[in-house]
């Protein structure tokens, strides 16, 4: 289970950081995503994490701006954005797929198995 929190209302050039914490042993084992939605559109990928932590995947439209951490010993995993802007008013997802290999990484959401609940991050102008 995903539990998802750290959403909330902030002006542009505004921060927030999301953590997404994760139930069960298989977390250090897990490929983790941060994805975002909004109103009649599809998911999008916004950053990947490999379970490792070794490699991390961006979006173009974050890089320079969010950034990725995972601290498995508390089976949680941090999204740090910072100078926001209204585009990235969405609900953020946090995803996980079990896997095999340090180095596997997705920016599909189709890939990932589990889901948490969404948090809502609004940017104003």
């Amino acid at each position: 289970q995903l539990q998802a929190y750290g959403g909330g209302l902030v002006q542009a050039g505004g921060s927030l950081r999301l953590s997404c914490a994760a139930s069960g042993r298989a977390f250090s084992s897990a490929v983790m995503g941060w994805f975002r939605q909004v109103p009649g559109k599809e998911r999008e990928f916004v950053v990947a994490i490999t379970s490792s932590g070794v490699r991390k995947s961006y979006a173009d439209s974050v890089k320079g701006r969010f950034s990725i951490s995972r601290d498995n010993a508390k089976n949680t995993v941090y999204l740090q954005m910072n100078n926001l802007k209204p585009e990235d008013t969405a609900v953020y997802y946090c995803a996980a797929k079990i896997v095999k290999t340090i180095y596997y990484t997705s920016t599909k959401a189709d890939d990932f198995d589990y889901w948490g609940q969404g948090t809502l991050v609004t940017v104003s102008s």
